[in-house]
């Protein structure tokens, strides 16, 4: 059993806030690293109101915003920028985006995260889910792009500092998605980290708190920019086939792995993965910059997360140019095409879904080098096959 130390900044149920909060390696004295966890509310701009919690191991930093379904904004390991600089100015209140607008795209007006949950209920593009429920009754929803989760605020919030080796850090959130005549599920995440490591564990409970049997759906939207994305940039990870999902991307087949540069009105593309794994399900994806010296290493389990998509988007800088790694559970479809195919997990009243993964920053050529090692280890499974144009499998329509 760990032993931990740990403050309540928010709980909605007692009816507790911290506006501030501050703890560190000066108050709790684990090694050399110089640790901190810190909490403040921005103000000012789309941003005001927003809570943001920063953690920092020495090494590597993140925000965490609990205002943003507990989203990670940004973070830095060693002077190297982790996430993208979308065009706004964020992190943005969710009372400042409108879901709705754009025909169900309004999502994006907020969307400016280093990692960002879609779902909860659902992910993937806007529509009209039409359905039967197991009384045979017709149902008819309509869903926004990527789910409400992103845009709502957690209830409780805790800073958590393990009393024995090694020590780790981090925090802890509770998130609710729900209302009258919606399912209502439950999102507990915690993020840890080890001082002075280069890795940020992070660990998702859902669970279904009502009483009927309740769908689900989670994709993981990773996003890098700079300096692990420029010209020559590269995308790794073993697999057994991987296809484009439509046929925009389709035209890229050619450099798959392999990033260009910033180009002014780029449309984005997309790569639906079937990866290999270990026989406990473990497997991995990498970003890495163009002189193998800098990557973004995401570590995940197959049998939580079976589905794995590219998002190539290197629009102009002012644009917002990024790449996303995208664990999930299901492929970014329209959820009735996903349902089709029995990628949205269904939990019964009381059912949990879980996942543990991790992300990795390396800031030198054998850190890379070691990590390609495990793909090419893993590859050697089976011969890897490029669709080189969508397909029924993997993709209906186009998702992002």
């Amino acid at each position: 059993m760990k032993r931990y130390k740990s403050w309540t900044l928010t709980d909605v149920h007692h009816d507790l806030w911290l506006d501030n909060f501050a703890t560190g390696n000066e108050r709790l004295h684990f090694g050399p690293a110089d640790w901190s966890i810190r909490k403040r509310t921005l103000r000012g701009g789309l941003r005001d109101g927003v809570d943001l919690v920063e953690v920092d191991n020495g090494a590597l930093s993140f925000c965490v915003l609990p205002t943003r379904g507990m989203g990670l904004w940004r973070g830095n390991y060693r002077g190297l920028f982790l996430g993208w600089k979308a065009p706004i100015e964020g992190p943005v209140h969710p009372k400042f985006v409108n879901v709705a607008e754009r025909g169900g795209l309004g999502w994006l007006a907020g969307f400016d995260e280093w990692l960002c949950r879609c779902g909860l209920s659902w992910n993937g593009p806007p529509g009209e889910d039409v359905y039967s429920d197991r009384q045979g009754r017709p149902h008819s929803d309509q869903l926004t792009l990527h789910g409400r989760i992103a845009n709502q605020p957690a209830h409780y919030v805790e800073a958590r500092v393990n009393l024995d080796p090694p020590h780790e850090i981090g925090v802890l959130g509770q998130v609710e998605e729900g209302g009258l005549f919606s399912p209502r599920l439950h999102l507990t995440t915690t993020y840890t980290t080890a001082p002075g490591s280069n890795r940020l564990v992070i660990h998702d409970l859902i669970e279904n708190r009502g009483a009927l049997l309740a769908e689900m759906q989670i994709l993981y939207h990773c996003n890098l920019g700079p300096p692990f994305l420029e010209a020559g940039s590269r995308v790794i990870a073993p697999f057994r086939e991987v296809a484009p999902i439509s046929p925009r991307a389709a035209e890229g087949i050619d450099t798959l792995d392999t990033f260009a540069g910033p180009a002014a009105g780029f449309a984005e593309q997309v790569y639906c993965y079937d990866l290999l794994a270990d026989s406990a399900g473990r497997t991995l994806a990498m970003l890495f910059n163009h002189a193998g010296d800098k990557a973004v290493v995401l570590r995940f389990n197959r049998q939580e997360l079976p589905c794995f998509t590219v998002w190539k988007n290197t629009m102009a800088p002012e644009e917002g140019n990024v790449a996303g790694l995208e664990p999930a559970t299901n492929y970014p479809n329209f959820k009735s095409f996903e349902r089709q195919r029995g990628r949205v997990p269904v939990l019964p009243p009381g059912g949990r879904w879980e996942t543990s993964w991790s992300i990795e920053v390396h800031d030198s050529s054998p850190g890379v080098a070691m990590a390609l090692q495990e793909v090419v280890k893993l590859q050697a499974q089976a011969k890897a096959v490029v669709h080189r144009t969508p397909q029924s499998k993997f993709s209906g329509e186009p998702g992002a």
